[in-house]
Parts: structure tokens; C-alpha cells; sequence
């Protein structure tokens, strides 16, 4: 296995998801990655229930393959102390609001001038810059100021908040990896370190490409449960079933279209979806509701129809095609027992050759720090 960042080293100041999500996927790439906590508390993250042994369930995820320093940077003689892993650092990641660090003489500015290759990554909400910087903010926050959480309804009309964290996982940690390996890069070439300014609502914006489109190029504002990827075509929807459970269809293509209004028994007159997709809607919802969710199984297997049974995270877990991809197969293991670590969305031979790993206790590395200032 040949780790393509080994070698570099990662300061993570940052806290809960995002940063940390992001230093994993480096450190799960080869890069030596060490947290810089609080003493006594550490990450907050570690607070979090259920627990998997001394911490949270969710902080062994997210920092395995790490280590951890415990030092109060409010402290006199804290930089002093940070001094040696700051000057032999590649990456610096913080997600506090813009200033803090600087207030902490940890900005970047003063990281550079102890370490000029330094490349120093900010994760925040707003950015560094804008009228929004200091607004506190969650996930869900960013998504709807973007547009898209009320692009998303129920049937009252209501946005219903998606059950993954968009705009902190997609819109946060991704960016600032992608942008990491680019700096990466481009201090091959050049020797210089730089300032990267990830902003997790600025990214979310990527995600609404195909409306943005329709927006600027037709004047066609996208409208809740009413566009072709919100529950707006009867070729992209969820149905449910006799038995109470849903079918995600999805057979846009109308080749996928033809062969899935066959297996249904759609009438004729209703294919046509352009004429009345509401009615078609219908049509097929009524159909689908005919049959359970083994029935539909059965009945669309081996067909190219795009159709899937809506599956509980346990059947999914269960489901024998991510055992063959060998996605569970790298296990976390602590004081709680061992279960599987978190997929990583890494090629398999960029990550160790060891599957198994741990998580740090916290201010288990403070050998790393410099001397403490005398008192005396």
C-alpha cells in the first residue's frame, strides 16, 4: 500500500464534524494527524452519547488514526510550546469564526512567519469575509439560506430536513480535502504555503447546478415538489407500497421508462407523462400500491428500470454488494470493543494496509509539545 500523504503532518484545531471528518480522511490517506484539544474536556465531541468506551461513539469515528495534545492556547507560553509542531507542519486545519486564531497569535499571518510552507485551511460557516462572518449557524441553517432545504417538502409543504449533514460533510469537510492536496500540490511547484477560506453555505450552491441552470438561462425559478429531481415527474419519485414500505423510482431515461410503465402495466394513455404528469403520477402510485415491496423486488430484478426497495440503515448494512466492496472491512477499536470504522471515500490503495486502528486519549501525544514555561 502506498499512502500518498505520508510524510505530512496535520495540526487539527478544529472540533465536532466538518474539520474532523476532513484531517480522518488524510489521515486514513497516510497523513500524521494531531488533534489540538482542551485539557480536561478536549473536543466536545467526546461528550456526545451513546458512548463507546471513555468517549462518544461519534468522536472514535471521526478521529481514528489520530493523535491528540491537550493544551490551553489562552494560556502564556502556549505558542512557545506549539512552536516545534507548528514549524514542522504542513496543514493547519481551525474551524473557530474568523479572528479567533487570530486573537489566539495563531492566525495565519503569524503561522507563516514561524513556518512559510505552512497551508493553512479555515473552515467556517460564512467565510472569512462577507456581511454574515460572525452569524452563529448549524447545517441546516446553511442549507436553507442556500435555497435548497425549501426545495425539499412534505406533503403539508413543509421542508423536511434531510437526514444527512449537507452542508458540513458535502458543503465543509470535502472542500477543504480537495482544496488541501491542492495546495499540496501547488507548494510542489512553488515552495509556498498559502490560506484556504472554506466556507460550508458558499458550497452548497454546487449542489443546485441543475437549478441555478434553469434560473439564470430560462428564468425558471425551481419550485418545491414540483422539478424533476423534487417530486415533480413521475419518472423521479418514491411510491409506497401495499405493505407500507416505498419504491425510489427512478427511470428517467426513456428506455428505463418504457421497460418500468410495461412491468407495471401503466395504460398507454398515460406514458405520455409530458401531457399530465400529475395523473401519471398517480396512475402509478396507485399501481405500486398493488403489490408489497418483495413483490416489486422480484418483479423489477434484472431489469433496467432504476427502481429500489427504500431500505432501513440495518437492511443496508446487511445487503451483500457492500460486503463484496469490502466497505465495512477496516474496524475501529477502544476501550468500548472493536466495530467497523467509518467508510472512507478513498481509493482501497491509498489507505494502510491495516485495517484495524484506534483513537487517541486525550493529551495522549503532549510529549509532542514543546517545555512548559517556568513559573518560578
Amino acid at each position: 500500500m502506498n499512502q500518498p500523504l505520508r510524510g505530512i503532518r496535520v495540526l487539527d484545531f478544529s472540533t465536532l464534524l466538518p474539520g474532523p471528518l476532513a484531517s480522518l480522511i488524510l489521515a486514513e490517506a497516510g497523513a500524521e494527524v494531531i488533534k489540538v484539544e482542551r485539557p480536561g474536556r478536549g473536543d466536545e465531541m467526546r461528550s456526545y452519547v451513546p458512548r463507546f468506551g471513555e468517549d462518544s461513539v461519534n468522536f472514535a469515528l471521526l478521529n481514528r488514526c489520530k493523535r491528540s495534545i491537550a493544551i490551553d492556547l489562552k494560556q502564556p507560553g502556549a505558542i512557545d510550546r506549539l512552536r516545534p509542531l507548528l514549524a514542522s507542519a504542513d496543514v493547519v486545519i481551525e474551524q473557530f469564526r474568523p479572528g479567533v486564531m487570530d486573537r489566539l497569535g495563531l492566525g495565519h499571518a503569524a503561522l507563516a512567519q514561524i513556518n512559510p510552507r505552512i497551508i493553512y485551511c479555515a473552515i467556517t460557516g460564512y467565510g472569512q469575509h462577507g456581511p454574515r462572518v460572525d452569524v452563529a449557524a448549524h447545517d441546516i441553517n446553511f442549507i436553507a439560506e442556500a435555497g435548497m432545504l425549501g426545495l425539499s417538502v412534505g406533503a403539508d409543504g413543509a421542508p423536511i430536513p434531510p437526514p444527512a449533514l449537507i452542508a458540513d460533510i458535502a458543503g465543509g469537510t470535502y472542500p477543504a480535502v480537495l482544496n488541501i492536496l491542492l495546495a499540496l500540490r501547488e507548494r510542489d511547484r512553488t515552495g509556498a504555503g498559502c490560506k484556504l477560506d472554506i466556507a460550508m453555505a458558499d458550497n452548497v450552491f454546487t449542489f443546485l447546478y441543475w437549478a441555478l441552470g434553469n434560473a439564470h438561462a430560462a428564468g425558471q425559478w425551481p419550485r418545491p415538489g414540483g422539478e424533476l429531481v423534487t417530486g415533480g415527474s413521475p419518472r423521479y419519485n418514491v411510491y409506497r407500497t401495499r405493505d407500507d414500505r416505498f419504491i425510489a423510482a427512478a427511470p428517467l431515461e426513456d428506455k428505463f421508462w418504457a421497460t418500468f410503465c410495461t412491468t407495471i402495466g401503466l395504460p398507454a394513455d398515460l406514458r405520455d407523462d409530458s401531457r399530465d404528469p400529475a395523473a401519471t403520477r398517480t396512475a402509478v402510485a396507485a399501481l405500486i400500491a398493488l403489490d408489497t415491496a418483495a413483490g416489486w423486488r422480484a418483479r423489477f430484478a434484472g431489469l433496467d428500470v432504476c427502481c429500489s426497495v427504500v431500505a432501513t440503515l440495518a437492511e443496508a448494512l446487511a445487503e451483500p454488494h457492500f460486503a463484496a466492496r469490502g466497505l465495512f472491512s477496516h474496524r475501529l477499536h477502544g476501550d468500548g470493543g472493536t466495530i467497523p470504522a467509518l467508510p472512507m471515500p478513498l481509493a482501497p490503495q491509498f489507505r494502510a494496509a491495516a485495517t484495524e486502528a484506534g483513537f487517541p486519549a486525550l493529551g495522549e501525544a503532549n510529549d509532542l509539545l514543546g517545555p512548559a514555561r517556568s513559573t518560578s
